[in-house]
């Protein structure tokens, strides 16, 4: 088995695409045998962070790269997860 995959969420509370983000990426790399490491970041709870993205959550990294802004796609996250775990 690889190592897991890294992916970065930007959150926020009460934030239903946040949740819809997260659950996809995880439905997602169970079905393609990938494991991921989620780490979970509250803009709100940082100053820069919340002028960096401000509304703009969820901000999905995989494997630090930016991969996705609101929506997660599922077909592009199995390659992205396909290919940060090759």
């Amino acid at each position: 088995m690889s190592d897991p995959v890294s992916v970065v969420i930007y959150t926020r509370q009460q934030c239903h695409l946040c949740e819809v983000a997260e659950a996809t990426i995880r439905e997602v790399a169970d079905d393609e045998g990938v494991p991921v490491d989620i780490d979970l970041v509250d803009v709100d709870t940082d100053r820069e962070l919340l002028e960096a993205y401000g509304d703009r959550v969820p901000y999905v990294y995989v494997d630090g790269r930016p991969a996705f802004k609101f929506e997660v796609d599922a077909d592009r996250l199995r390659e992205k997860l396909a290919a940060a775990s090759t």
